[in-house]
This record gives C-alpha cells, sequence and structure tokens, in this order.
C-alpha cells in the first residue's frame, strides 16, 4: 500500500474567524510514533497508530445511546439478580470454595462494568466495585487469584482470568486505582513462574491466551517491567497456531473470531511481517472457505463444518461481540481501516437481530436467511441440538453472560487518540467525545447523525483556546467521494482528487471554538454476487445490507419451559417479567431478485424510501426502519422449509421460474429478525 505524502497549504477562512494554515491529505494510516497524552506501545514494541480513550471519554447518543439503556434495562443490567451463575450466595468469584466458577461471572462483568461507566450510573459501578473488590482480595501470594487449584496435577484453566484481565482494565482507566498496576503485575509473575507443562493446556485457554498475550502488553506500556517480555513469549509459545496458511486451529466459532488476532498481536513484539499478515490470512480464510455471505460473519452455527456453507447457518452471539471486539483491537493495533468496516458490518447487519427489542431476551444462532426462530432442535441442519433459535433470556449460558461488552465496546471505540496527539472518527456514530490534544488541552466533539441511516455528520469542536491538532475522518470501504466542509466551505485533499476508500482524511489545522466539519459519505446501491454460495447476491446501501420485509408473528412462551439445559434461575425470581418467544413468518420468504442478465438495470429500478425516524429511538425492527428499498422480485415455489425445520439451501443461480415479478420491500439486516438477506436470482 502506497503511504501519501503530506503537503502544506492556505486555506480561507470563514465568518470572521481567524484564518489557519491547513493541511489536508487522505493517509492510509494515523502518522506520528508516540502520543504524549495517552500510553501506547512502549519500545521495544511497535509505536501504536491509534490509542483508546478511557472509558467514559465517549458518551453515546442517538439510537445508540438508546441502545445502551435498553441493555441496562434489559438483561446486561438485569442479569445479575436472574442468573443462577451470578448468584452471590456461595459464588466462587466472592468467596474461595464457592460455586459456579467458571467464566460466566467475568464473561458477564467485563460489560456490565463498562456499561456502568459509560452511563454513569452509580448503582452499577457499585455493584461493579463489589466483585472487583473480591477478585483483588483473592490474590494469593504468589499472584494467583479467582477460582480453580494451580498445583493440581493437570494445571489450572486461566481461561476466566484472561477475561478478569480485561475487566481490570477498565476499571483501571475509569479510577485509576494503583492496585490494578499491582495486581496484574503479581499475576504476571505467577505466570511467569508457572511450569511450563501445566500452563496453556486446555482447550479454551489454549485456543484464546491471545487475550492475555494483549493484557500482558498493555502492562507493560504502563510499567516498563522487562519481565513482562519474557512473559509474553511464553504465552505465545504455548497459544495454539493461529499462524497456519490454510488451517485453524479449530474451526468454533467463537474462537475464530477471537483469536484469529493472536498473530497480529504478537506481531507489536516480534515486528515479523508474517505474524501481522497472518492474522489477514486468518480472517480471510473462513470467509473464503465460510464466509460467503452477508453481514460481516461466517457459516458457523457452532462449529464450521465442510459442506455446510449456506447461508441459513448461523454464528453465535458469543461469535459477533468477539468479532466486533477484535476488529476494533486491530485498528488500534495496525492503524487499518478496514477492521472498522468489519466491525460496522457486523453491528449493523447480523447483531442488532440477535436480541428482541426491549434485549430482555436473545438466540444463540442467527443466520442471514432465517425465515424460524422456534424452540425445535433443528440439527444437524445447524450444528448444536437444541432450542438454539428461540429468543430466550436463557439462551445457553455462553452468550447469556457474553453478550454484554458488544455495544459497549463498540461505543467506547467510536473515537481514538492517535500517535500525533490528535483524534479520529474510527467508527460513525452519535456521541460526544472529550480527550486531550497537542498540549494537553481538552477538547469536546459532537458528532451528530443518523449513521448508518443517513450518510450525513456534523462534527462540532469545543475547546477552551485556539489548539492545532490533527483530526483523522476515516473513509469507508464503501464510500466514493467523501465531502467535507469546514465552516460551511467545501475543502479537498492536496494529494488525491478525492478520498480513497479504507483510507482516513487528515484534517491538520488550528481549531477553534464552534468550528463545524460536515461530512458527506454517499451512499450508493450494489450488488454482492457470493459465487462459492451458487451465484446468490447481496443487495447493499452504505453501509447497510438489505433483507426481504417478511412479516414477523410472535408467540411468547414461558422460559422456564424453554430455557436451553445449562442456564439456570436464581431462586425467587418473577419469570413472567422475562419470558421467551417464537418467530415465525405471516409472509411469504421464498423469493428471488429478478436481475435476469442485467444488474444495472436492475439497480436502476430500485428506489429508496425514507420512513420517519421513530420516536422511541430504536430502529431495529420491522415497523421502525427509516429506511427501504422497493424491488422487483419473483417467487421460487420449490425453496420451502426442509425437513430440520430450516429454510432449504439457496438453489442456484440463475433459476427459471414461471411466476410473475412483484414489487418487494426490503429492510435493513439488522432490523430483521426474520430474513432473507441473500438472494437467489431469477431469470
Amino acid at each position: 500500500m502506497l503511504r501519501f505524502v503530506l503537503s502544506v497549504g492556505l486555506l480561507g477562512c470563514w465568518a470572521g474567524i481567524t484564518c489557519a494554515q491547513e493541511t489536508i491529505t487522505c493517509v492510509e494510516s494515523p502518522t506520528g510514533t508516540s502520543s504524549s497524552l495517552y500510553v501506547g506501545n512502549r519500545a521495544p514494541l511497535t509505536p501504536s497508530p491509534l490509542i483508546k480513550l478511557p472509558v467514559g471519554a465517549v458518551h453515546a447518543e442517538g439510537w445508540i445511546g438508546r441502545y445502551l439503556e435498553l441493555q441496562r434495562d434489559g438483561l446486561t443490567g438485569k442479569l445479575g439478580t436472574i442468573s443462577d451463575w451470578l448468584d452471590k450466595k456461595d459464588n466462587a468469584w466472592l468467596s474461595i470454595g464457592g460455586k459456579a466458577g467458571w467464566e460466566e461471572v467475568p464473561y458477564w462483568l467485563k460489560g456490565y462494568a463498562d456499561l456502568a461507566y459509560l452511563l454513569n450510573d452509580e448503582a452499577m459501578i457499585a455493584e461493579t466495585k463489589t466483585w472487583i473488590d473480591a477478585i483483588l482480595k483473592s490474590q494469593r501470594p504468589d499472584g494467583f487469584f479467582g477460582p480453580g487449584d494451580p498445583n493440581a496435577e493437570s494445571g489450572v484453566d486461566i481461561w476466566p482470568n484472561m477475561l478478569v484481565l480485561f475487566l481490570m482494565q477498565s476499571y483501571y482507566e475509569h479510577s485509576g486505582d494503583p492496585a490494578v498496576i499491582e495486581f496484574m503485575t503479581n499475576y504476571f509473575r505467577w505466570v511467569q513462574n508457572y511450569p511450563e507443562k501445566k500452563f496453556l493446556k486446555t482447550y479454551w485457554e489454549n485456543s484464546r491466551a491471545g487475550d492475555m498475550l494483549y493484557s500482558c502488553f498493555l502492562l507493560y506500556n504502563h510499567t516498563g517491567d522487562q519481565f513482562l517480555l519474557e512473559v509474553a513469549e511464553k504465552i505465545h509459545r504455548n497459544t495454539a497456531d493461529w499462524m497456519q496458511e490454510s488451517n485453524l486451529p479449530n474451526w468454533h466459532n467463537v474462537n475464530i473470531a477471537q483469536c484469529f488476532r493472536e498473530p497480529a498481536t504478537w506481531w507489536m513484539l516480534s515486528q515479523e511481517d508474517a505474524h501481522r499478515w497472518a492474522t489477514y490470512n486468518n480472517f480471510w480464510l473462513i470467509r473464503a472457505c465460510f464466509g460467503q455471505m452477508p453481514g460481516g460473519m461466517f457459516a458457523s452455527d457452532e462449529n464450521s463444518r465442510m459442506g455446510y456453507i449456506d447461508p441459513r447457518q448461523g454464528v453465535e452471539t458469543c461469535g459477533m461481540v468477539e468479532q466486533m471486539s477484535s476488529d476494533a483491537m486491530l485498528v488500534r493495533i495496525t492503524g487499518d481501516p478496514s477492521w472498522a468496516d468489519n466491525c460496522e458490518d457486523v453491528a449493523f447487519n447480523t447483531y442488532p437481530a440477535a436480541f428482541m427489542p426491549d434485549f430482555k431476551a436473545l438466540r444463540y444462532l442467527t443466520c442471514p436467511n432465517q425465515v424460524v426462530s422456534d424452540s425445535k432442535n433443528h440439527s444437524p441442519g445447524v450444528q448444536n441440538a437444541g432450542p438454539f433459535m428461540m429468543m430466550n433470556p436463557f439462551s445457553c449460558r455462553c452468550c447469556q453472560h457474553n453478550h454484554s461488552h458488544g455495544w459497549p465496546y463498540y461505543v467506547e471505540n467510536l473515537w481514538m487518540a492517535t500517535a500525533d496527539n490528535g483524534l479520529a472518527a474510527v467508527l460513525y456514530n452519535a456521541c460526544s467525545v472529550k480527550a486531550k490534544v497537542t498540549d494537553g488541552t481538552e477538547v469536546s466533539i459532537r458528532e451528530a447523525t443518523r449513521y448508518p441511516f443517513e450518510e450525513q455528520v456534523t462534527l462540532t469542536i469545543s475547546t477552551p483556546k485556539s489548539v492545532a491538532f490533527p483530526l483523522y475522518l476515516r473513509v469507508p470501504a464503501w464510500c466514493d467521494g467523501m465531502e467535507i466542509r469546514i465552516n460551511g466551505e467545501v475543502r479537498k485533499c492536496s494529494n488525491v482528487d478525492t478520498p480513497t476508500p479504507v483510507s482516513y482524511v487528515r484534517l491538520e489545522r488550528t481549531w477553534n471554538d464552534g468550528d463545524c466539519v460536515e461530512i458527506v459519505m454517499p451512499m450508493t446501491l450494489k450488488l454482492r454476487m457470493w459465487q462459492q454460495n451458487k451465484n446468490c447476491v447481496s443487495l447493499d446501501y452504505g453501509p447497510l445490507t438489505f433483507s426481504l420485509k417478511i412479516a414477523e408473528r410472535y408467540e411468547k412462551k414461558s422460559s422456564s419451559q424453554t430455557a436451553i439445559g445449562d442456564s439456570h434461575w436464581q431462586e425467587g425470581v418473577d419469570e413472567s417479567l422475562w419470558p421467551s418467544f417464537k418467530i415465525y413468518p405471516d409472509s411469504a420468504w421464498n423469493y428471488g431478485l429478478a436481475i435476469g442478465d442485467n444488474p444495472q438495470a436492475f439497480l436502476d429500478q430500485v428506489k429508496i424510501v425514507r420512513h420517519d425516524w421513530p420516536k422511541d429511538q430504536y430502529p431495529w425492527t420491522v415497523d421502525a426502519a427509516p429506511i427501504s428499498l422497493t424491488v422487483q422480485g419473483q417467487k421460487i415455489p420449490e425453496w420451502t422449509l426442509d425437513s430440520y425445520g430450516l429454510c432449504s439451501p439457496i438453489p442456484a443461480s440463475p433459476v427459471q421460474t414461471a411466476e410473475p415479478t412483484e414489487t418487494l420491500e426490503l429492510i435493513p439486516m439488522g432490523a430483521a429478525r426474520l430474513r432473507i438477506s441473500a438472494f437467489p436470482v431469477t431469470k
């Protein structure tokens, strides 16, 4: 990839504000080597092009702010009072020798805590502190903490400890409590001394130790303790091999979404390109084999299986949130904005449909083509035997607890600090950010937008004094012709005619209080053909993929009768407040798009329809979607439910049919809990 050369020029001023020197260029990654304001990578680690801001620096507004409130009032906020795994009585994370001491508490708590900090919710912060204090107190003289016996002959599974390290990082960002640094240092001393023959030997910890490697580097950046680099080497050499050219250590969807980034994490120390590119190879390998479908994920159900690549295959809710988290980390590690593109693809097109609109129930599996969401066992059509497609507050204990960090981590990474003491708009959404720039001046930027449903973003800068700093704007992969205005005047990059997709526009200037940056990202209609999936197609408009609008009929059921076997209620819970739902189609779903031999003619006939913005700020339902498309399609009578109760595999395109052409309505994929998002082409 080419790195664009910066140039300097003088541009006009506006409304009497003092004219300032400006440099506006298109760059592939933020420049600079070391922030003086935020903790980035310390030598010998490769410099951090982007740096995470402390939790709470970004305040969510608009629909994403509403989503955080629903999460607080729904499963995330209330799970501690209904899930038996989180019952405080005799809990192993609160007292030595207690019960339920594996991943459930830290899975839930790392997202719950960040949600508490983002909403500045005092009751949730106090609840978080109860668990954190107990975990800090559990640390033994040798540095180990939490449940488990490290002296057991077979060793101890430290996968849950890796989750706690993420929890502690957020707590430290929020509180600055020095006990966290001491706690993590003592723990990594234990890792250093733990016998290698017992270290990272079980399946989950061996696959996922890249999480611990990342935490080790973060601690090193704070302390500079050299022993941590030796510990990092020990972690890497005992982790599953995620550097295979044409294979993966295992094909479990969550492991892939979470662990494919381990080589790039290790690259920060090794600085060998082979390690960085191994992560890219992992990403494309799973998608070449199983990712021929829209929504940013891949056909996996629980584990990807040869021959099961159809868009009716799904992915765990756990896998979605881990992919989004990995994408955000990789943007920070590499500076590459393509990871932000994938994060938005998952966040907008796959993740919202995994939940009920009130965030009080979720399903284990969500698929690009999913026309029934019920309590039946659909195995082996999908992998895993059980009611894994039903909306249920107890939809398998992993996703039930691990869902919690999806939206909080996304919000925290909307904005990032840059190595040249500036700021970067990485993921677009309505919010405000408060951060330090240049000489430590704290500025605020309010981002007003209804993205991804609209193409305009407005940034308003508040600063106590005039201050020069670089402001980076990500150019999405789908965006041709991004337009930028500063204080009402059009601005152009000096080194390209129009900003290049998958890059950043770097605005270097002296900013004044009240300065306004307007961004227009023109959205266009595009067809994607999935050649390895029988030449099916999906239809995109900007960052949104669209699905057939299917009338959804909900059947309310008792969660006690439909809960998955490894999920348990706490005693005394009013289960009527937490119902489950089956969802069935009340309209036909077996349509293909009438594209024929002329895709452009088809696109020319697509109509974009705008609807009123929902008053409750929640756009992710069939009825509330603020944008829809009308297209021409034809019914395919032979495309029906199969013996497993799933939509049968998609017919090979083109499909010959004598059915009449009909006008169909498509809505954003994320708003459709029943959906056809990958379509056959009719002829």
